[in-house]
Formats: structure tokens, C-alpha cells, sequence
């Protein structure tokens, strides 16, 4: 999975911030999450038009 597939930046949504594709929900949000506490499944299950390829990508543009 190339996690550019999966996040995006557009300047006209979320101020050009990255995002999950498809969606509005940004790239920071989901680490915020993350960072305070919540698993993956727990923001799948809350965000349920999220997927896990979503977070994958998450996690895979912060390793490179």
C-alpha cells in the first residue's frame, strides 16, 4: 500500500493541511487521537467510514 493513495492535500480543504482521502478528517487530528490514547479500533469504530488502510497510511507517512 503507497500511503499516497490514501492522503491528499488540496488548499482548498482543511486549509491544505493532509487529510485522509475522501474525507475531512485531517492527518493531525488522527494523531492527536492516537496520542491520547484512543486505538485504532477504537477510531475505526467512532469514524466507521474510516478504514484500516486509513490509519496504516497514517502510520506509514510518518515513518519516511
Amino acid at each position: 500500500m503507497d500511503w499516497q493513495d490514501r492522503i491528499v492535500t488540496t488548499p482548498d480543504t482543511l486549509f491544505g493541511r493532509p487529510r485522509i482521502a475522501g474525507t475531512r478528517i485531517g492527518v493531525d487530528f488522527v494523531l492527536e487521537l492516537l496520542a491520547s490514547g484512543w486505538s485504532g479500533q477504537r477510531i475505526l469504530d467512532e469514524y466507521p467510514h474510516l478504514k484500516a488502510e486509513d490509519l496504516q497510511a497514517v502510520n506509514a507517512l510518518l515513518q519516511r
